[in-house]
């Protein structure tokens, strides 16, 4: 397991729960407004952060209830090796929490049936067919991101789908086509972009995100397709 950092202590990361928050490393996209971009990259000088990060998490027992692991992307890390973290953590009495691109579905669904997820945020960057515009392997797993997709529509665990809506890159018809692909859902999150230092790519780091009026049109949109729709600004 390739781990870049932990976040101690987390209010918002985890709906209703108090979370440590668990940072892999390396992605499978290079999305051009990605926001933790220092982690897209694998770098192998630190292997020691997993033990670092559990005794962490051993210090926190008591002062949260569960731990969110994130990237990166967390799912292009060895499958048996997540497995026996989140066993771990569950041996600690505490829930998991995984976000994902949805780009490696074989792996999401092999952790819902052994039962070790008890909450997934699965990102949807566009429209299924609009995929190839993002970096990395994105262009080649629309697929996988549709199989993913139902994976969870047909789960019994809990679940929301986000999207980072970016000025120049979302309109009114993305999000109508992105609720068309989760319909039915039980959550959907609107994110709007925030500008930082980390963004991937240098043009976009200035950025300013979308107006409150435009994010409730896309809200209202969104809301013909899928039950609960959320606006994160």
């Amino acid at each position: 397991m390739k781990i870049a950092g932990v976040y101690p202590t987390s209010l918002l990361d985890y709906p209703d729960h108090i979370s440590t928050v668990l940072f892999t490393q390396g992605c499978n996209f290079k999305c051009p407004y990605c926001h933790n971009s220092q982690l897209i990259t694998f770098y192998n000088n630190i292997d020691n952060l997993l033990e670092l990060a559990k005794k962490l998490i051993e210090r926190r027992i008591g002062l949260i209830e569960a731990v969110v692991i994130t990237g990166g992307e967390p799912l292009v890390q060895d499958l048996y090796e997540l497995i026996d973290l989140i066993k771990w953590i569950k041996e600690k009495g505490l829930k998991v929490k995984l976000d994902t691109n949805g780009s490696r579905p074989v792996k999401l669904r092999a952790l819902i049936d052994l039962n070790l997820l008890d909450y997934v945020a699965m990102d949807i960057k566009l429209p299924l067919k609009s995929y190839p515009m993002l970096g990395g392997e994105a262009r080649d797993l629309k697929d996988e991101i549709k199989t993913s997709i139902n994976i969870l529509l047909e789960s019994n665990i809990d679940y929301e789908f986000r999207t980072t809506v970016v000025p120049g890159l979302h309109k009114e018809r993305d999000i109508k086509n992105i609720a068309k692909a989760i319909k039915g859902a039980d959550n959907y999150y609107i994110q709007n972009f925030k500008a930082s230092d980390n963004i991937y790519a240098p043009l976009w780091k200035n950025l300013k995100g979308f107006t409150p009026d435009k994010l409730k049109i896309f809200k209202n949109v969104a809301e013909k397709y899928v039950k609960n729709v959320k606006i994160r600004d």
